[in-house]
């Protein structure tokens, strides 16, 4: 009998658990992560895109060849595209300019419209991503808003798909929920399900600086100083959405940007899952609050979305060295600045073998220059030194260094990384020629990288 599906869209749900091991070693208990990057849209957000849509179409809110307009920051629009694009409707988005261009991109390959709004304003300001999405439904013929922050349809969708999965797959033994929390359904959704099954299970949200949640949680003020920018992306709010059911939700623990990204990298290389920022900040924060758990503890952690959507961010080293999360690349110039002994030490070209091994020997180096008139025309090392006296044991080390001498050692600029210093240092160039910023003749060892390191 074959076995297929009708469309993409039956593709949606049934993601694989996963246990973590390297990156959670210092916790005493199973820790399981729910993998939804196995969605067709590679994030847990085409539950709640497919149930939005089907509702809206459903309630007679949008007829067929209509427009669906959605502010998202990514996920949720490549969502409803999909399902949209199955169903055939017209897709608008609207997303802020914080958002990754692999995000954007990806929702324009299928078909749908992108308006990138700035991050820094109110949620109010006519230019905000929310602003904007409202005005065009109000403004384009048989369209729709689906909003995903108060559509309650995104809680539901959790609510019947997402919760039941994680009860059957920990066999009914999770003991703690953790999840990433920005519209508030997937966090609300799964807690109501689990909650009414077990009323014990803890539900821990994960939060970013610079995001209402926890503060609201926990004084129930919503205090507008705890809103300024930050990188995290998917998570976090300056608004209250309607999907955020706070009573449904044990704690929220904030997690930095450099931590979040800093801990999906460590997914990636150490469990061999490319995630995205909110899968790094899940897992940060639960290492946060490790001392909570105990070894009889089941956890479940929500991974929301793929990695690839943030190869040019979080897996970008530069960008990363950029944001000081990581440290900046050694360069030849900081090389230069650890080197102890800057002394340019060469040797004329018309020198003889005996005196050139008597130099080396005085200064404790391994390789020379080879100079004529000040200038660079060759390199000599010891073992080519050793080599020739071997072979020719006869000329008791009288011949000129210019007989025997290699090719000259490659310059290099100040400015070139280690990382490409790399591509010059060689068996047979075992060092390369740089100039201090006074314009002085340095020489860069093999050693000196060493000791560098």
């Amino acid at each position: 009998m074959m076995n297929y599906k009708n469309n993409i869209l039956e593709t949606i749900g049934n993601t694989p658990m996963v246990k973590l091991n390297k990156t959670v070693s210092t916790l005493p208990c199973l820790v399981l992560g729910k993998i939804e990057t196995f969605n067709p849209g590679h994030s847990t957000k085409d539950r709640m895109a497919l149930k939005m849509v089907e509702d809206a179409i459903h309630s007679g809110k949008i007829f067929p060849g209509g427009t669906f307009i959605e502010c998202t920051s990514g996920n949720t629009g490549m969502g409803i595209a999909i399902a949209a694009a199955v169903k055939g409707y017209r897709c608008i988005f609207t997303t802020s300019d914080k958002q990754s261009k692999e995000k954007i991109d990806m929702l324009k390959a299928l078909g749908s419209e992108v308006i990138v709004c700035p991050t820094n304003v109110e949620p109010d300001d006519p230019r905000s991503y929310y602003s904007v999405a409202e005005k065009l439904s109000k403004e384009i013929p048989n369209s729709v808003w689906l909003n995903q922050y108060d559509n309650l349809s995104n809680r539901q969708a959790h609510y019947e798909s997402t919760g039941p999965e994680i009860w059957d797959q920990t066999d009914g033994k999770i003991t703690h929920f953790v999840v990433g929390v920005g519209t508030g359904g997937t966090v609300s959704g799964v807690a109501k399900y689990l909650k009414e099954k077990n009323p014990n299970i803890k539900v821990w949200g994960i939060d970013t600086y610079g995001s209402v949640f926890k503060k609201y949680h926990e004084t129930g003020i919503f205090d507008r100083n705890e809103i300024y920018p930050y990188i995290t992306e998917g998570i976090g709010e300056d608004i209250l959405p309607k999907n955020v059911d706070f009573s449904l939700i044990d704690h929220f623990e904030k997690v930095s940007d450099k931590d979040a990204a800093l801990a999906a990298r460590k997914l990636a290389r150490e469990e061999g899952i490319l995630l995205g920022y909110s899968a790094g900040s899940a897992l940060a924060g639960l290492l946060q609050m490790k001392d909570r758990l105990t070894e009889n503890d089941v956890v479940v952690i929500l991974f929301h979305d793929h990695g690839s959507r943030y190869v040019g961010k979080l897996y970008n080293d530069d960008w990363m060295r950029e944001r000081g999360f990581i440290e900046p690349e050694l360069s030849v110039a900081q090389l230069v600045d650890k080197k102890k002994d800057k002394i340019f030490i060469g040797v004329q070209k018309n020198e003889n073998v005996k005196n050139t091994i008597k130099i080396m020997k005085e200064h404790d180096i391994s390789q020379l220059p080879v100079l004529n008139n000040g200038e660079i025309v060759g390199s000599i090392t010891e073992n080519k030194l050793l080599e020739y006296l071997l072979e020719n044991p006869s000329t008791h080390g009288t011949t000129s260094i210019e007989l025997i001498m290699n090719e000259p050692f490659p310059t290099v600029s100040l400015e070139l990384s280690l990382k490409d210093l790399n591509k010059y240092i060689s068996k047979i160039n075992p060092a390369v020629v740089t100039s201090d910023r006074s314009g002085n003749k340095v020489i860069i060892t093999q050693y000196d990288i060493i000791q560098a390191l």
